[in-house]
């Protein structure tokens, strides 16, 4: 049984780690599988959002410690723990969680961009806890996410916090009663059916934004934006408006 699923549904792709009987916990087969799909996703125009959960009520416990002491590592050079934790793809990443995610695979949920969790979803790094540190980017961006004071607490205590919570905070988009997934999709859907190089453009610049300065922020987003603005697709969306018609988008 393949640890990592794929599956494409109206230009988006969903990932889904298949481990549940460690409770999805990260090994190496499922992040390199990741980051193949997330390759996947970035080079096929046809794609325009992915998705990532988890099987069994599950989204992902952490690292895999039974892979760890085989000498293993969930890590994908140059893209981090998960194939995403330090590189994410160019296209919007949404987390559709149910169950836990803890440790790595909180930070897991961290590096997509957005996230839905069933109303009983709980969130943690309980790294501190094991005398650990999380490393695989929780401390480096939850604080752009949740604040510092909420971040602090988070990974100096390694509490856990439910998904009401993690809404509050800003952290989770969406909370739902039923499937994570079909939330994540309805979502996913509403983003695939906006311009791709748009959706790339924005993203681009909504994570860069905190590296700007102020004297050179309008020249890099001028970089980003020029391109899509000179697009056969920023014509075809005004030619869409003009004639009340959907786009039909080319990524080009």
């Amino acid at each position: 049984m393949s640890d990592l699923l794929t599956e494409i549904q109206d230009g988006v792709i969903i990932v889904t780690i298949n481990r549940p009987e460690a409770k999805n916990a990260m090994n190496k087969a499922a992040a390199e599988g990741i980051h193949a799909a997330m390759q996947q996703l970035d080079e096929d125009n046809s794609l325009s959002a992915g998705i990532i959960t988890g099987a069994g009520g599950t989204f992902c416990s952490g690292m895999d410690l039974k892979g760890f002491l085989k000498g293993e590592s969930p890590i994908v050079k140059g893209y981090g723990f998960g194939g995403i934790c330090e590189q994410p793809p160019a296209k919007p990443l949404i987390a559709a969680v149910e169950g836990y995610a803890l440790a790595g695979g909180m930070e897991l949920a961290i590096a997509c961009d957005l996230r839905v969790a069933h109303s009983k979803a709980q969130f943690g790094i309980p790294e501190a806890k094991r005398g650990l540190v999380a490393a695989a980017g929780g401390l480096l961006h939850m604080e752009a996410l949740v604040g510092r004071s909420m971040a602090m607490e988070l990974g100096l205590t390694g509490d856990f916090i439910s998904a009401q919570r993690a809404y509050e905070v800003g952290f989770v988009n969406r909370i739902t009663d039923g499937s994570a997934l079909d939330e994540a999709m309805e979502l996913a859907q509403r983003i695939a059916a906006n311009g791709p190089l748009a959706l790339i453009a924005t993203k681009k610049i909504l994570r860069e934004r905190p590296d700007w300065t102020s004297d050179d922020m309008w020249k890099k987003q001028a970089e980003i934006v020029g391109p899509v603005f000179m697009s056969k697709d920023s014509r075809e969306g005004a030619l869409a408006f003009a004639e009340k018609r959907k786009p039909n988008w080319q990524g080009e």
